[in-house]
Order: structure tokens, then sequence, then C-alpha cells
């Protein structure tokens, strides 16, 4: 019992079991980036054709959700062998190809790993041990999934917005990041601030500038971290995102008709305050005061 008491207390054993912890969760993360909108498709398509034609026999599918079917080589069909499977080692020891067909694996398996595992080790050096960190390293991780599905398909689930706003008031009513009331109005502050610009650029324009999932991605940062750092989240997010926009428009003749996700510059914006926010808004108000 002192031993696990001095383990859960001791800041070096912390920090290298949330870095293993990160890279385990890291491979697991990669299955939810990949499976979950292809499960979302599944379900609107079996609610369309419901809608259309209720008598309908519902087609049979293979079952297919985040633990089944077992990964495999998407060209040869192979199964993948749980030594094949560890995290970041794998990939350098296959040197990036599958083990059978020897068809390259991406490299973006990898990458998600090892941010998985270095956003879990910053969350232990900053917060140390205990449950916030933990907490902390869940806000991460849910944040690098939502980053990835929104570069790919431009989508950020309800499925993983909302539990991580309920999660954030949750941790709050112990006041573990800002106080309930401040993590309530960040909430709702988040949500009204992006739903008012959205409903004012389609007023002006006619067309759609962004997608309910932001709203309720910023409410989540806002109720995790409180209506105080909204300020510097849309501030960081909008200021990334437009050099980011010029840059692959300048560079790579991107369509400017082309929507680009905004999620990914929020939940970028929200790991910068989450980490360095206090400090940030030190320094900014230092040199307000110094400037006036």
């Amino acid at each position: 019992m002192v031993d696990l008491i001095n383990f859960l207390t001791d800041p070096d054993y912390w920090t290298w079991t949330a870095l293993i912890l990160g890279l385990l969760v890291g491979s697991f993360l990669n299955v939810v980036i990949y499976r979950m909108p292809v499960m979302m498709e599944r379900e609107w398509k079996k609610e369309c054709r419901l809608l259309l034609d209720p008598e309908a026999e519902t087609e049979k599918q293979e079952r297919f959700n985040l633990i089944v079917p077992a990964s495999r080589c998407p060209k040869c069909k192979r199964g993948i062998r749980p030594w094949e499977n560890i995290p970041v080692i794998s990939y350098l020891l296959l040197r990036g190809k599958c083990a059978g067909c020897k068809n390259p694996i991406s490299i973006r398996y990898p990458i998600i790993e090892l941010a998985s595992g270095l956003l879990a080790l910053l969350s232990a050096i900053v917060y140390g041990p205990g449950i916030t960190s933990f907490l902390v390293c869940i806000l991460c991780w849910m944040l690098l999934v939502m980053t990835m599905i929104d570069i790919d398909h431009q989508l950020l689930p309800d499925n993983l917005t909302l539990p991580l706003m309920w999660l954030g008031l949750l941790a709050n009513t112990s006041g573990l990041f800002t106080t309930l009331e401040d993590a309530v109005f960040g909430a709702m502050a988040g949500y009204l601030s992006l739903w008012s610009v959205y409903w004012l650029f389609k007023l002006v324009t006619g067309k759609e500038g962004m997608g309910y999932g932001d709203f309720k991605l910023l409410a989540a940062l806002g109720a995790w971290m409180g209506w105080q750092f909204l300020p510097l989240i849309i501030l960081l997010s909008s200021l990334v995102g437009a050099i980011l926009g010029i840059a692959m428009t300048v560079i790579r003749g991107r369509d400017k008709n082309i929507p680009i996700p905004f999620g990914p510059y929020l939940a970028m914006a929200g790991l910068v305050a989450l980490f360095f926010g206090d400090p940030l808004i030190q320094s900014y108000l230092r040199m307000t005061v110094v400037g006036y």
C-alpha cells in the first residue's frame, strides 16, 4: 500500500507512466480516428434507408465498431499481430511496411501515437501527480482525435464534443481548473460567441462560415477552463487559422471556396491555453500596464 502511494505521488514515476500510457492510448486513438466517421456514416445511411422505405429489410453488414473487427492491413487484409502493434516501436522495426504484403504504412499512425504520449508527458509535468493531470490527459487525447477527424472529414462528432463539455463541468464541481460558475459561463459564452459569428456571417454573405461542431468544441473548452480563457483561445485560433489559410492559398494554390476546418485551430489554441494560458495572460497584462 505504501509503495502504491509513493508511486502515485512520485513525479518521476508519474511522468514515465504518463508517457507509456499516452503511447498505448495513441494506438487506440488511431482506431477511433479512422472508425468513428465510418460508424457514423453507416448509421446515417441506415437511418436514411428506413426513412425512405420503413418496410425495407435492413441490409446485413459486417460488425464494425471500435473493437470489431480486429485491426488488419487495408491491402492484403492480414491481421495485425500484437507484437506488430507496439506504439512507434513496431513501425520502426517494420520499417514502415506491412509485415505481410510490404505495403507502406502511413507515417501518421506513429506520429499520432507519439503526440499522444508527449501530451500525456506534458500533462504530468505541468500538473503533477494526481487526478488533475489524468483529466488533462483525457482532454488532450480527445482534442487530438477531434483534430484529425475534422481534418479528414470536416466533422466534429457530438459524441465527442458533448461528453467533453460535460466532463469539464463535472471536473469543475470540485474546482479543479476553475470555479463551477466560471465553467458554466464559459460553456455558454463559448457556444454563443461562435454561434453569433456564424449567423452574422450568414446574414451578410449568405454562406455558412463554420459548423455547429465548432460552437460545441469552444463550449467544451470554456467548460474546462472558464470564460476568462475564451478571448485567448479565440485570438490564438483565429491567428493560426488566418496564417495557415493564407499560406495554403499562396503556396499550394488552394481554392478559396474550399472550406478549411476550424476545429483543429480551436483544439491547438485550447492546448496552448491549457498549458501556457496563465503565463501568456500575465505577460500580456504586464505589457499592457507598461505600455499604458
